[in-house]
């Protein structure tokens, strides 16, 4: 179902509102000037990552680039085929100029080629860098705010080094997010001489991965690294704890929020986690460029009724509404909203973002480069009293 948040008033009077559904009923419906539609994962194994983002869509702005905005969000359940049919819904039904999303790197994959044949523009909330790499004609109309796995999985290679590890174990999604984490982390690894002794997979469902787990502490790592997202990835890592792993342990920026701490509990004590600056925008020095965006959206973000702590997920929905602001007030001196003119020079617009300060660094895009995020878009975390401590 769908979950409006509109931006036109209240109608006033009964004239006004008998006039408006006759309208309505001879000319279809009624839209704002600027349809935005957000397909997210609230729902399903990766629900803490989506239903972060859901929540977010009550902070949204209610203009963008100076117009009036109306998001449609839908559920996708974690589940690839209904992303597709979501989006097929609101580019046919909803009429929307740009889609957000989805939460999920095989469910944004799997949209590239039916937003190249519409010709609309796309901002995924996914950590693949397969969605945006490499640039072909498909993948012209796709941009995403979260960091790649490449970009984060320096960061993770170069601590492993400096703090003496010699030695990893991988467990991985066995999906796109996974299987684009092993690739990079691997090719990284082999480049700086770090001993990869074991990769193994499971499924995001999985309710066990013992036979996993055996198989690389029987290899003896110095550390393993667990290549998942949201609360599925503590299953590893409780199947570590179980069997007394002594090593350090590592997880991706696909972990960074609160539901992960909840679900781990004690056993996540020490873990190192890539991430966005949002998740410890406080902790930032001064002069790092995202520390005022990232501490006003967590107030925006905390203060929802129910909505928890912060989360870098949410923040990926409201970077996107950030790229859009710009883009859109650039578009529409070309065309108007509900245009397929307006969906081109919307995407052009999108690609020439530059200097774009926002929670999970600054954006620098360009033909070539559909997210743009350079070094200050990372930091590395360690879990340390079950709270998300800045150590680099």
């Amino acid at each position: 179902m769908a979950v409006k948040f509109s931006s036109w008033r209240s109608v006033r009077s009964a004239c006004l509102v008998a006039f408006t559904l006759a309208a309505t009923s001879l000319a279809g419906p009624v839209f704002a000037d600027l349809r935005v539609g957000v397909i997210f994962s609230s729902t399903g194994p990766a629900a803490s990552v989506g239903v972060t983002q859901q929540r977010t869509l009550e902070i949204l702005p209610k203009t963008l680039g100076g117009e009036k905005v109306e998001y449609v969000g839908l559920d996708d359940g974690s589940d690839t085929t209904s992303s597709v049919k979501n989006a097929r819904k609101l580019l046919t039904e909803e009429k929307v100029d740009v889609i957000v999303g989805p939460s999920l790197s095989p469910n944004s994959l799997a949209l590239v080629d039916l937003m190249a044949e519409a010709q609309t523009p796309l901002i995924s909330m996914a950590g693949s860098s397969a969605i945006v790499e490499p640039m072909d004609a498909r993948r012209a109309w796709i941009f995403k705010t979260p960091q790649n796995d490449s970009t984060m999985a320096t960061i993770v290679v170069q601590h492993m080094l400096d703090n003496g590890v010699k030695s990893v174990g991988i467990i991985a999604f066995n999906d796109a997010y996974g299987e684009g984490w092993i690739r990079e982390f691997t090719k990284l690894a082999e480049l700086r001489k770090l001993n990869i002794v074991a990769t193994e997979r499971f499924i995001r469902t999985d309710a066990s991965v013992t036979g996993q787990i055996l198989r690389i502490v029987a290899t003896n790592p110095d550390a393993v690294f667990i290549a998942a997202s949201g609360t599925p990835a503590v299953l590893p890592q409780s199947t570590l704890f179980d069997r007394g792993f002594k090593g350090k342990v590592y997880q991706t920026h696909g972990v960074a929020n609160n539901d992960f701490l909840r679900v781990g509990g004690k056993i996540l004590e020490g873990t190192f986690v890539p991430a966005g600056p949002v998740l410890v925008a406080e902790q930032l020095p001064d002069g790092h460029p995202s520390k005022k965006a990232g501490i006003e959206f967590i107030r925006k973000y905390e203060a929802i009724p129910n909505a928890g702590a912060r989360s870098t997920f949410a923040a990926y929905l409201w970077d996107a509404t950030l790229i859009l602001d710009r883009a859109v007030a650039e578009a529409k001196k070309t065309a108007q909203p509900g245009t397929p003119a307006f969906k081109k020079a919307l995407r052009d617009a999108i690609e020439k973002t530059h200097d774009l300060v926002a929670t999970n660094g600054v954006y620098n895009m360009s033909p070539q480069d559909h997210l743009g995020l350079d070094q200050r878009s990372r930091v590395m975390t360690q879990i340390r009293n079950g709270k998300w401590t800045l150590i680099q």
